[in-house]
């Protein structure tokens, strides 16, 4: 519900004030706030230009055809939406693309089955494997030390998520990690049992370098892998498998897209905010990541509509290769190393399946002050925005290679997927028809808000953090063991 600003929410931004001093422009924030609000809800072209571009270009897989259109399709929106300082960030990435897979899989020496299977980035160009599966459980690291050399020369049978009986406080993995302690205790097939029910299957990489694995690594829906592990569960029951597949592997040229909106206090201090705009193929990815591209789209229109110019410098950055393992953003990283731009970023907002927020969350805690202030203006303005905040670190997204610089990083959060589309992550259902254009509507306002507000604050509570603080805080955050695991613990011990 829309409403005036109530006084409980009034005396919150009155105490805030007394207790942090705002100056003159944090006090415009309300009346700003509230211009931010009225553009989007009556304005907004995030719902329609996802919905052209799903029809026009449909999957937005990197290096093909298709991620060309959806680079360009994103750079002309940018222009038409009056933004001047828009260009192209072209990298040069090793393209997979899947071709054929065949998965036939024999119980005690009866008659090989074919079951239905999709192949996982970056498996081999071409791979025929054939071989006894072992079930690994959770493919952890505990499963294989509980099971020496079970796996060697076989092929893993591992869970996506974490299995029911598992013990309390067992932590996941993703399945590139998976598939990486599969080969390092020598599988040379893996098999990723999806979490979903009703035959979906899941893609992604199974890479955690975005190079080409040594093995072959697929996925089969739930209830087939389970009845793969039934079979394995009895005693004297042996299963083979056999993996036959095809796939396309080769260097291209991609490119990020970056809209850049001048900042007039502080231009050499930038907020990066970005969200990527390449999808996985089965699909159109209008939820991973339409929702969260075309939603950092429409919040550069907003600022451009309203005319706004905070303090900072914000770039916009549609990432290419995300889902091919954060290569667009490892190439920004590189590029502003290169340039010597890279202490210039204060903050990196990171938008990747976001929607309808209720909060917002930092990865260093110090951010909760002045996010929670934003948030009680968007709150006064709309109260099924609650206003919450989590200080939070994880892997996997753009956010990542800029978090392992030491760079904060936040965004929004506490929203639900849309029309329960969690379960079509990766999948050939991830189609436009889950968007839901109020949710929408949602992100891009609230997150217009942390947007401005964040490039207009004073100071930025969250400063860069040296080596020795970015170790800590990774350590802090349980994030080693991943990341050893993909090899970028950068740290001897």
């Amino acid at each position: 519900m829309i409403k005036k600003i109530h006084k409980t929410t009034l005396a919150s931004l009155l105490y805030f004030a007394t207790c942090h001093a705002h100056t003159h422009a944090q006090s415009t924030w309300p009346t700003t706030f509230q211009n931010i609000n009225s553009e989007v809800q009556a304005n907004s072209k995030a719902y329609s230009s996802l919905q052209e571009a799903s029809k026009t270009i449909g999957h937005r897989l990197t290096g093909s055809e298709n991620g060309k259109k959806a680079e360009a399709f994103a750079f002309n929106l940018f222009q038409s939406y009056g933004l001047t300082d828009v260009r192209y960030q072209p990298f040069e990435v090793e393209s997979w693309s899947r071709g054929t897979l065949k998965l036939q899989v024999r119980i005690s020496g009866a008659q090989y089955q074919e079951i239905k299977a999709v192949s996982l980035a970056h498996s081999p160009v071409k791979a025929t494997t054939n071989g006894q599966v072992v079930d690994m459980g959770n493919g952890l690291e505990a499963d294989y030390k509980a099971k020496p050399d079970a796996v060697k020369g076989k092929i893993a049978l591992v869970y996506l998520g974490i299995l029911p009986d598992s013990p309390t406080g067992t932590g996941n993995l993703h399945r590139s990690e998976k598939t990486a302690l599969a080969i390092k205790n020598g599988a040379k097939g893996i098999i990723i049992i999806n979490t979903v029910a009703g035959g979906t299957l899941l893609t992604g990489t199974a890479s955690v370098t975005g190079k080409l694995i040594s093995i072959p690594a697929i996925c089969v829906g739930k209830e087939d892998g389970l009845k793969l592990k039934e079979q394995l569960a009895n005693k004297g029951s042996a299963v083979t498998a056999n993996i036959q597949m095809t796939n396309k592997s080769a260097k291209i040229n991609a490119r990020n897209v970056i809209a850049t909106l001048q900042g007039s206090e502080l231009p050499n201090e930038k907020i990066v905010i970005g969200g990527h705009l390449d999808s996985w193929d089965l699909a159109t990815g209008a939820i991973d990541n339409g929702i969260g591209s075309f939603a950092v789209i429409d919040m550069a229109r907003t600022l451009q509509a309203l005319n706004l110019k905070p303090k900072r410098t914000i770039e916009f950055v549609m990432f290419m290769g995300e889902e091919q393992g954060l290569l667009g953003s490892e190439a920004y990283i590189e590029q502003a190393n290169k340039d010597k731009t890279l202490d210039q970023v204060a903050f990196m907002l990171n938008y990747d399946m976001t929607n309808d927020p209720k909060g917002y969350s930092a990865s260093q805690e110090s951010m909760k002050p002045l996010f929670q202030s934003i948030g009680a203006i968007a709150a006064s303005i709309d109260t099924t925005f609650k206003n919450s905040f989590s200080a939070r670190a994880g892997l996997h997204s753009d956010h990542q290679p800029f978090m392992l610089q030491g760079i904060p990083t936040g965004g929004s959060s506490g929203g639900k997927l849309p029309n329960n589309s969690g379960d079509c992550y990766h999948a050939d259902c991830d189609s436009f028809s889950l968007v839901n254009e109020q949710q929408l509507k949602n992100t891009v306002r609230f997150s217009t808000m942390l947007l401005y507000g964040l490039a207009d604050a004073d100071q930025i509570p969250a400063k860069k953090l040296s080596d020795a603080q970015t170790r800590e805080f990774l350590l802090k955050n349980n994030l080693k063991e991943p990341l050893k695991i993909a090899g970028e613990w950068r740290w001897a011990d």
